[in-house]
């Protein structure tokens, strides 16, 4: 199903007569060793169902163990989303069933989460500041993972087989719950992916999780409803599950937004139900009738003892915490002399702390930003990977500008170097040695080209005596050409000069 099988409205319009009311859940699986409830490994990418045990596939009899680590990571994540923490917090079973959920319950907690009362403070493109409260941050364990066979972009819709991995059954989650966001109109959409992406940064200055929204360790499930203007009621909400990357969650507020305000302006109705997203096209196709809390008959896990939480263990943990990455951004602005516009560049080209790494690896802030905001941001984009994914690191960009510091390298050549790198070619100096790229500093050998280029462009050499000293870029070009770009060029310059004298 795609865009064009609904009347949408436009999305001025939208706002002319509705007013949305967002609510987003953040799912974020916690990077530890082990599983939330059992010691198998946690890890991602291994062969299906080869991290399994007696607990995550639900045998009878198996008892589950809190994992220490999973509690102290939510509790880090609390804290840093400015939540109080409970002294104490139960687990409860969220019973339904789902072919990759083997137990048929979901290990969760309920009306007694860990975290609560807390908010984050977003910026936006133009650098206005949101403030996004939040209701809840509460451990659970993630569920397995479905592959359907046969159906289009592998969805159940059409498939003709289902394979199940248990593999991420039992794997730590936090889930993080916003307070409604009201009042923000036409910039609903913004706000829902600045508030997913600093929630991304953060988890990862944390280092509690990778939060790969492609590989599904950070999932957001966006909930939308309109009310008229002017009426104080929230509407009907539904809730767009598993979106997966920052530009889809902008994309799934803007079309509810635009499909909701449709269906209500011809008189209809808006179903309280999930939402599937569909990268494709930026629409949203209907999932099944959403649950309310009664349908999943919450009650507390028998098997688990209450999770007491100590001051002391509260207090020791913030003490642990990072600079947080807003404080570090005005930090390093600061520092650096940066523009805001300058510093929302690199943010939002993924690039910052690439650029804070080559800087602590030798090359200045300027050098740094140049190689990773221009070039290599346009060798990802032909690539069609993130900025961070490209095959070179922070200390071999900062090798670059130190060979071309050094003269031993010229812009070209660096380049030249770079893509070696990228290529798999080698580290900075064995691309350059096995390439041939470092400067020819001979100065016979750069005499000789000059003496050449000017024997073959006598009408230059006139132009020149005539007055004209611009004429002399023609010269350096053609050295350049026959020393195959490698040839120094304040060298040439100073021998062109010199010859023409």
């Amino acid at each position: 199903m795609t865009a064009a099988t609904y009347d949408l409205m436009d999305f001025d319009e939208v706002l002319e007569k509705f007013d949305p009311v967002m609510g987003l859940e953040v799912h974020v699986e916690l990077h530890t060793a082990t599983k939330m409830f059992s010691a198998s490994s946690a890890a991602f990418g291994d062969a299906p169902n080869s991290n399994v045990d007696p607990v995550s596939l639900g045998l009878p009899g198996a008892l589950p163990v809190v994992n220490h680590t999973g509690v102290e990571y939510a509790i880090k994540i609390g804290l840093a989303l400015n939540c109080s923490i409970a002294e104490s917090s139960r687990f409860a079973r969220k019973n339904y069933f789902y072919p990759d959920q083997p137990k048929n319950y979901q290990i969760s907690q309920y009306d007694e989460p860990i975290a609560y009362d807390g908010y984050l403070d977003v910026v936006l493109e133009d650098g206005t500041e949101w403030r996004v409260e939040i209701e809840r941050a509460h451990m659970e364990e993630d569920t397995g993972k479905l592959t359907h066979l046969g159906g289009a972009g592998s969805r159940i819709h059409g498939a003709t087989a289902s394979l199940v991995d248990c593999n991420r059954a039992g794997v730590p989650l936090i889930e993080i719950v916003t307070k409604p966001i009201e009042g923000a109109g036409e910039r609903a959409p913004e706000i829902a992916k600045a508030y997913v992406a600093a929630l991304r940064e953060l988890v990862v200055a944390l280092d509690v999780s990778d939060a790969r929204m492609d590989q599904g360790s950070m999932r957001c499930d966006a909930n939308l409803s309109l009310r008229p203007i002017g009426r104080q009621e929230f509407g009907t909400r539904t809730e767009t599950k598993n979106i997966n990357s920052l530009k889809s969650v902008e994309q799934a507020i803007r079309f509810e937004m635009m499909r909701q305000a449709a269906v209500l302006e011809d008189g209809g109705v808006i179903e309280q139900e999930t939402r599937h997203f569909h990268e494709a096209d930026g629409s949203t196709s209907k999932g099944r009738p959403k649950e309310s809390a009664d349908d999943y008959r919450y009650f507390n896990d028998p098997d688990l003892p209450p999770v007491i939480v100590s001051r002391e263990w509260v207090e020791e943990i913030r003490a642990t915490l990072p600079e947080m990455p807003w404080l570090r951004r005005a930090r390093i602005q600061e520092a650096w002399g940066l523009k805001d516009e300058e510093m929302r560049d690199l943010v939002n080209a993924g690039a910052l702390d690439l650029v804070i790494a080559t800087v602590e690896a030798g090359a200045t802030p300027d050098e740094a930003r140049s190689w990773w905001v221009s070039y290599l941001s346009g060798k990802a984009n032909e690539s069609a990977v993130e900025l961070a994914d490209l095959a070179i690191t922070p200390a071999q960009v900062a090798r670059v500008v130190v060979l071309i510091n050094e003269g031993k390298l010229t812009n070209k050549l660096a380049r030249k170097a770079v893509d070696g790198v990228l290529a798999g070619e080698g580290d900075v100096d064995e691309v350059v040695a096995a390439r041939g790229l470092e400067v020819v500093r001979d100065d016979g050998a750069i005499e000789a080209a000059v003496e050449e280029a000017l024997a073959a462009n006598p009408d230059i050499v006139e132009k020149y005596k005539a007055g004209n000293t611009k004429v002399t870029g023609a010269i350096v070009g053609a050295v350049m050409k026959t020393t195959k770009g490698k040839a120094d060029p304040k060298t040439v310059n100073e021998i062109i000069a010199r010859k023409l004298a």
